[in-house]
């Protein structure tokens, strides 16, 4: 039987293979005819669509703040996945990576789309569990760990050990609402209107949360009182209000959770220090910010968006630990 790890993201689907290690990172998102409904495009080749389509083709992400949103299409798009990494005649059992206190309602979602993408066998595991052994952190049951994942569409903050979650919340918020409000943002300031994946771009590639950052870029756009196409250039200065705005949040509640653990726990922790992972964490400053904000030690540990994945497969290949974290 194939043993797979997934991380069915907001934005991003990875999966790692028992063996093999990280076989797939693809956009979680599809193209839709609407007068059928019948899918057209999958994957990256759906993604790379987005806000290019005609009037009758619809660009949909089925995943939505990591929840299952359309079940039919999460399905269609998970099994096209699994076609590109296996063979049909193989068994598969999936250890899915789920935000931290995941409903019983959201994970029935997700089983009835792993078998209609003929999945054999699903368990589902917490990612703060994951977070830490993605960045080879030592779990046990008598040493707290304290994780903060900030997903596309939800942040999971937790402190916890292998005996369970001392304390932890998963907010609505994630690198999604930081593309949103840098399109606004643009708008406001450059009177220039720019698309999704322009946003995601302009995020990766200038986004800081140093003062005066002078990293820049060229921002094409439809300017909004002519309705011409137009270029700015944009700084990580002119950017830096809406990506901190959104780290500020999640910095709120990382907070919130660190005063409600137990004086014990929260020495163990203050001694460690905070592990993050996610796309948002990989932002030029981003860890001297948490530090600072906190006054706790922050850590970024290798490749902060495949440390959940990583995490899984690591799970896998250890029965004991997966016995300890796997929510059957």
């Amino acid at each position: 039987m194939l043993k797979l790890a997934i991380d069915f993201g907001t934005s991003v689907t990875k999966i790692y293979k028992l063996g093999s290690g990280i076989v797939l990172a693809e956009a979680t998102c599809v193209t839709v005819q609407r007068d059928t409904g019948e899918i057209r495009a999958f994957g990256n080749d759906a993604k790379r669509l987005l806000g290019k389509t005609a009037e009758l083709t619809d660009v949909n992400f089925p995943v939505y703040e990591g929840e299952i949103a359309n079940e039919k299409q999460a399905a269609a798009l998970l099994s096209y996945f699994l076609s590109k990494i296996t063979r049909r005649s193989f068994a598969v059992e999936a250890l899915f990576c789920v935000p931290c206190g995941f409903s019983e309602s959201a994970r029935e979602k997700y089983y009835r789309v792993a078998k209609e993408a003929g999945i054999s066998r699903v368990n589902f595991a917490e990612t703060p569990y994951l977070v830490a052994l993605g960045q080879d952190v030592p779990l046990s049951e008598s040493n707290p760990v304290f994780t903060v994942d900030i997903g596309a569409g939800k942040t999971s903050v937790a402190a916890f050990s292998l005996d369970g979650i001392i304390a932890g919340i998963t907010i609505n918020v994630g690198g999604s609402n930081m593309d949103v409000h840098i399109i606004d943002h643009i708008a406001d300031r450059y009177n220039l209107k720019i698309g999704a994946q322009t946003s995601e771009k302009l995020k990766n590639t200038v986004g800081s949360l140093i003062p005066n950052d002078n990293q820049s870029t060229a921002v094409n756009g439809r300017d909004v009182t002519t309705g011409k196409p137009r270029s700015v250039l944009v700084s990580s200065e002119n950017i830096l209000f809406p990506v901190q705005v959104y780290v500020d949040k999640i910095l709120e509640y990382t907070e919130l959770i660190l005063k409600k653990l137990p004086a014990e726990v929260s020495a163990a922790i203050y001694k460690s220090g905070i592990y993050v992972s996610g796309g948002v964490a990989a932002l030029a400053g981003f860890e001297d910010y948490f530090s600072k904000k906190l006054q706790m030690e922050t850590h970024v540990l290798g490749d902060a968006q495949m440390s959940i994945v990583l995490g899984g497969g690591r799970a896998l290949g250890n029965a004991a630990l997966f016995d300890k974290i796997a929510m059957r």
